[in-house]
């Protein structure tokens, strides 16, 4: 005999219960005790079970849905400090926010379909810095995907959209030291 699905149990389950219902409404009608808010009652149930039995997927999980904190971490003292937020992305909030000014028009980030210019150009700069600032097993792909919220394929576009944008202004934004420092 083959092996019942998840969603069969859970229809032949509901089935006996509706069952139950019915006998219980066959019972009250008999001695004369209706109550049209079981009544109703039974009726939902009924048509719940037709959606049941209709519908393909039943225990159908949600897809998963990135933790996206880039954002808490960019504004909010609270979810990382100052010094954290230099530890991390060895930038302070304001450079981070004035790179940001400079880039958010750029059209490396037009491109990028359903993300508004200034949101996506900050996370491609927070991501890029991240990466700079990892060594090791911090550097990879996947560990930087998931404290940024996206996925680790998506880490790469981020980081080569972010540094063609920033090459294009290599005069004002990359400065080397002098002699002296």
């Amino acid at each position: 005999m083959p092996k019942l699905s998840k969603k069969a149990i859970f229809i032949k389950e509901y089935e006996a219960i509706l069952a139950s219902q019915v006998v219980k409404a066959h019972v009250c009608f008999c001695f004369d005790d209706e109550d049209s808010f079981e009544d109703e009652i039974n009726n939902c149930m009924v048509a719940e079970l037709a959606v049941l039995k209709s519908s393909r997927y039943l225990f159908q999980g949600s897809y998963r849905q990135w933790d996206s904190n880039w954002e808490y971490m960019l504004y909010d003292d609270k979810y990382l400090t100052d010094d954290e937020f230099l530890s991390h992305f060895h930038m302070y909030r304001s450079c981070v926010m004035q790179l940001n000014r400079l880039l958010e028009d750029d059209q490396e980030f037009r491109s990028v379909s359903g993300k508004m210019g200034k949101i996506s150009s900050m996370l491609h700069i927070m991501v890029l810095l991240k990466l700079l600032g990892s060594y090791g097993n911090e550097a990879a792909l996947q560990k930087l995907g998931l404290m940024m919220g996206i996925s680790k394929g998506a880490v790469n576009d981020y980081v080569r959209r972010v540094h063609t944008a920033i090459l294009k202004h290599r005069e004002q934004v990359i400065k080397w030291p002098s002699k002296e420092k």
